[in-house]
């Protein structure tokens, strides 16, 4: 074990009697007289001597004083800090358990429904669009839970899709330790699924169809590690009410300057646009061959297309993770401590040996 650094500087006020500093020119210390000490202080070594007193002043012990009680302080906070420490990492473990329970759910209910995958796609999208920079209201809040805001034309067909996550959140409430699950997060983590699900049967696909070697393709070379941001934003709140009406265009009746208007007006172009297309209706290739009539959107459809016929799909994939962790987090504050729950005490005193 080292020796520690206040071990080296003596007690300025001591308790107990003990040598510290030596004057020959006064008597204020004179029972200390005959010792001679060297303090250190931020590598700074003084020999107070009665031939050199004049280098050692008060200014001098006053330092040594400061730093000698703060890292004191600094010491004695260690059980706080240890405590504070454990508390947080208590907590983390607690949101990833919880978290990998959910994704767990949400996977069976998506691959028994592979029919609603699109709808689960636009669900999340929808949610999300109703966010308003100006005023910094809607977004991804879980207002589409709501009959009223449901059943407006740009929701139509939503419905089947919302039903499935409501039968997965009566899951996964039931096994919840902190609390139910907010929609939200809910819906949010459904598109998740949906992408991981596309990206790893296009990996079994380019393997013959090989489930074994798709899995071993999608985890060598996929983008399954770059979803760690996303993940970090487990904890979204629900709003109490639907969103403002007139947010969220018709895709399936919109040009391509309403939709690149729409997109712009929450934060992205027409890179975010393209990227998205599955995201925009159940058919991707026709909506792909909207887009690529426009001049501004035309590069990014054939980029992206390109890129779904390598083995990886680096360049779609990771784009397309990097738009949804966006697009997933407007209008929101993130509660990370959400789902967190107190730890039972063990009794001590109860146990029996």
């Amino acid at each position: 074990m080292g020796v520690s650094f206040l071990s080296t500087i003596p007690p300025l006020l001591p308790l107990v009697p003990v040598p510290s500093l030596t004057t020959t020119t006064t008597n204020r210390y004179p029972s200390y007289a005959k010792y001679q000490v060297t303090i250190r202080c931020n590598k700074m070594e003084i020999d107070a001597t009665a031939e050199d007193e004049d280098r050692f002043c008060r200014r001098d012990i006053l330092k040594c004083a400061g730093v000698t009680i703060g890292m004191e302080l600094m010491a004695s906070s260690g059980l706080f800090v240890e405590k504070a420490s454990a508390a947080d990492l208590i907590q983390r473990r607690q949101r990833s358990e919880f978290l990998s329970s959910v994704k767990g759910t949400l996977f069976t209910a998506i691959n028994g429904n592979v029919e609603l995958l699109p709808s689960l796609l636009t669900l999340a999208l929808n949610d999300a669009m109703t966010y308003d920079k100006a005023t910094k209201s809607g977004g991804a809040n879980g207002s589409i839970r709501f009959s009223s805001e449901l059943s407006r034309p740009e929701n139509k067909g939503l419905s089947a899709a919302l039903n499935l996550l409501e039968e997965a959140k009566k899951e996964i409430d039931s096994y919840s330790k902190g609390g139910p699950i907010s929609y939200a997060d809910l819906i949010q983590y459904a598109a998740q699924g949906v992408l991981k699900s596309k990206f790893l049967a296009s990996a079994i696909r380019k393997c013959g169809g090989n489930e074994e070697k798709g899995r071993l393709l999608y985890t060598a070379y996929g983008s399954n590690g770059q979803w760690g941001l996303f993940d970090k934003q487990f904890g979204r709140t629900d709003t109490q009410e639907p969103d403002p009406e007139g947010r969220v265009p018709l895709w399936e009746n919109a040009n391509v300057k309403e939709m690149k208007d729409k997109f712009v007006a929450i934060g992205f172009g027409p890179r975010q646009l393209a990227v998205m297309s599955a995201f925009l209706g159940p058919d991707q290739a026709a909506t792909e061959a909207l887009l690529a009539t426009d001049p501004d959107v035309s590069p990014w459809v054939q980029k992206y297309q390109r890129s779904r016929e390598t083995v990886s799909e680096t360049d779609y994939e990771v784009d397309l993770i990097t738009t949804l962790t966006k697009l997933s987090s407007l209008g929101q504050q993130i509660n990370y401590e959400a789902y967190s729950y107190p730890v039972q005490r063990v009794d001590l005193s109860k146990l029996k040996l």
